[in-house]
């Protein structure tokens, strides 16, 4: 197998708190092992484009508490074509790029394999907010946007219960419901509803007049995206009850702002495990969190995973909502 000498960064698709974190572990942990790191602005786009340049040590200072990415990120419609990945894996060669770090969600992954086809090593670490990686415990961003999600629901909390309302917050996940589970029960929220659980109106509706009954003075429920139409839902909930109803579509202040301790430490045990399995020789990987553990997998058995909901937290919640 060639000699790697010269490692490409990137990120793409939505940007996630702890994507620069793992930027500077990946330029730092390179430079150290004595590769030549090239930045690569907006994502595929950006490197259809040769938007390419080389960093070093200094490129990556000050930016490990800074929210989004300092690389900038962009969909690329054309990188999706057969000839967009040949432009790709044609600037990798030009800027003489052996191995490409790709930090982003799974549709990042799904186009680095597909470049990979054209003879380009890459290596995948997961940042997204959503959690919803099936080969990781733990996609960086998620924590911070938790926070942010967390930090929402107290400030909704008080006015809903000086007005004695029922309050909606629709959070973000894409197809995914682990933002709107984690912040649910951290939140304390009567009401939970996800894309893996499908909406039961009637339930909702139930639970809310037995709350009322039992001397609550608000009631809080958390929609994921997936499901969506929280207006709607409040529509109906106080046409069905009588209780004032309001809703609150949380939206893309959850991607941004200052990453927690918690994800700044697991984007940088990442970035620099994406270099080490470079400079291990191993090709094609996604670096994953598996109990505790910072491991990689070959990119098609990672894609390949299924991710599930786990039951016990859902039911748990219930029961904590009583």
């Amino acid at each position: 197998m060639p000699e790697v000498r010269t490692i490409g960064v990137l990120t793409s698709g939505g940007d996630a708190p702890g994507m620069n974190a793992a930027i500077r572990a990946v330029v730092r942990t390179g430079i150290y092992y004595g590769f030549r790191v090239m930045g690569i602005r907006r994502g595929y786009n950006g490197l259809i484009e040769g938007d390419i340049f080389e960093m070093n040590l200094r490129s990556v200072s000050d930016i490990i508490q800074r929210g989004g990415t300092i690389l900038l990120t962009a969909r690329s419609p054309e990188f999706m074509t057969e000839n967009g990945l040949k432009k790709a894996a044609s600037m990798c060669k030009i800027f003489k790029i052996d191995a490409l770090v790709v930090i982003g969600g799974d549709g990042s992954f799904r186009g680095a394999r597909d470049l990979s086809k054209f003879g380009i090593n890459v290596v995948g670490i997961p940042g997204t907010i959503d959690n919803d990686i099936a080969c990781t415990d733990y996609t960086i961003g998620f924590d911070t946007a938790l926070n942010t999600v967390q930090d929402a629901i107290n400030k909704i909390r008080d006015t809903a219960t000086s007005h004695e309302r029922v309050s909606i917050l629709e959070v973000m996940g894409r197809h995914a419901g682990y933002i709107a589970l984690y912040s649910g029960i951290a939140g304390g929220a009567e009401s939970i509803v996800i894309p893996e659980k499908g909406l039961d109106k009637d339930e909702i509706i139930r639970r809310i007049i037995d709350g009322k009954n039992k001397g609550k003075l608000h009631n809080l429920i958390i929609l994921a995206e997936g499901i969506g139409g929280a207006t709607e839902l409040a529509k109906e909930i106080e046409e069905a009850t009588g209780i004032e109803t309001r809703a609150t579509i949380l939206g893309y202040i959850q991607r941004g702002g200052s990453p927690t301790a918690y994800d700044r430490v697991v984007a940088s045990l990442m970035g620099a495990k994406a270099v080490e399995v470079i400079k291990e020789g191993k090709k094609n990987r996604i670096i994953a969190m598996k109990d505790g553990k910072i491991v990689d997998y070959d990119i098609d058995e990672a894609l390949s995973m299924q991710k599930t909901i786990d039951e016990y937290m859902y039911n748990l919640a219930t029961i904590l909502s009583l």
